[in-house]
C-alpha cells in the first residue's frame, strides 16, 4: 500500500514540475517571439517600405550622356537607396507580356519612354520625402514625368505606427498574463508539499531553510524551460534566415543574444520570485489552514 502511495506521489510531483517547465518554455518562446518582433520590427517596416517604387520617365531626346548623369546624381544623393533602368524596350516585352499581345505592331511603334524605378531610403518614405525628391528630380528637362503612389505611401506609415503601438500594449499585457500563470503553476506545485513545509516549520526549522529548497529546484526547472524556450528560437530564426533570406534577420546579432540571454534570466527571475511568495503564504498558514 505504502509502495502504490508512493508511486502515486512520485508521479504527482514528476507532473508538476512537467507543468512548470510547461509553462515556462511557451510563456518565455512567446515573449521571446515579440521581444524578436520588435528588435526586428523596423527592419520589417524599412524593408516594406523601400518596396515602394518611384517611377521616373525620359523623354525620348533623352540620350546615353543624360542617363550617366541622371544616375551619378541619385548615386550622390541622399535620397536613393538604389535604382535601376527600364529601357522602353524591355518595357514594352512586359507589357506584352501582361496583356497577352504585341501592342507596338498593332499601333505601329513604342509609346511607352525610358525610365528608371527608384527605391528610397526607409527614412525618406514619406510624402514629404517623395515630394521633395519629385521637385528635384522635375528640375532635369529631359524629365517627362515622375509617378509614384502617393495614397500606398499615407497607408503604410499610418499602419507601421499604428501596428508598433498595439505590439507594445499586446506585449505588455501577454508579459503580465504569462507572469501570472507561471506563478500559478508554481504554486500548485509546491501546494502539493503544504504538509511537508509545515511540518518542517513545526520541528523548528527557520522559513530560510525550508524555502531553499523549493527556490532552488524552481530556478533549475525556469531554466530548463528557459534553455528549451531558446533552443525553439533559434529554431525559428534559422528557419526564417533559410526561407526569407531579404529579412536578413540575423543583421543584429548583439540584440538578439540580449533578447535570448532575457529570455533565460527572465525565466530564472519569475520562478525564483514567484516561489518565494508562494511558499511564503503556505509558511504563514495555520495548519488548520491547511485543509
Amino acid at each position: 500500500m505504502a509502495s502504490s502511495f508512493d508511486k502515486f506521489q512520485k508521479r504527482r510531483l514528476i507532473s508538476s514540475y512537467f507543468s512548470v517547465v510547461l509553462s515556462v518554455f511557451l510563456v518565455l518562446f512567446l515573449l521571446g517571439l515579440l521581444g524578436l518582433f520588435i528588435i526586428n520590427s523596423k527592419r520589417l517596416s524599412d524593408n516594406f517600405k523601400e518596396d515602394i517604387v518611384m517611377t521616373v520617365f525620359f523623354k525620348n531626346e533623352a540620350n546615353d550622356t543624360i542617363f550617366k548623369a541622371f544616375e551619378t546624381e541619385m548615386k550622390s544623393g541622399k535620397f536613393a537607396k538604389d535604382f535601376n533602368f527600364v529601357s522602353k524596350e524591355r518595357a514594352a516585352k512586359e507589357h506584352e507580356k501582361t496583356l497577352g499581345e504585341n501592342f507596338t505592331e498593332f499601333l505601329g511603334a513604342n509609346p511607352l519612354y525610358n525610365s528608371y524605378d527608384i527605391h528610397l531610403k526607409a527614412d525618406y518614405v514619406t510624402n514629404k520625402g517623395f515630394s521633395k525628391m519629385e521637385s528635384e528630380i522635375r528640375k532635369n528637362p529631359m524629365v517627362a514625368d515622375v509617378v509614384y503612389d502617393k495614397q500606398l505611401i499615407t497607408l503604410v506609415n499610418d499602419n507601421v505606427n499604428r501596428i508598433s503601438m498595439w505590439v507594445l500594449i499586446i506585449s505588455g499585457i501577454f508579459a503580465f498574463i504569462s507572469i501570472l500563470l507561471i506563478n500559478s503553476s508554481l504554486r500548485l506545485s509546491i501546494y502539493a508539499n503544504r504538509f511537508i513545509i509545515k511540518t518542517m516549520q513545526m520541528v523548528g526549522a527557520t522559513k530560510a531553510f525550508i524555502r531553499k529548497p523549493f527556490v532552488t529546484r524552481s530556478i533549475i526547472l525556469g531554466i530548463i524551460g528557459s534553455v528549451l524556450a531558446i533552443l525553439a528560437l533559434i529554431g525559428v530564426l534559422v528557419y526564417i534566415s533559410t526561407n526569407y533570406p531579404a529579412l536578413d534577420i540575423f543583421k543584429d546579432n548583439l540584440l538578439t543574444i540580449l533578447v535570448l540571454l532575457g529570455v533565460l534570466v527572465l525565466g530564472v527571475l519569475i520562478t525564483w520570485i514567484g516561489t518565494h511568495f508562494a511558499t511564503q503564504r503556505f509558511l504563514n498558514l495555520r495548519t488548520d489552514d491547511l485543509y
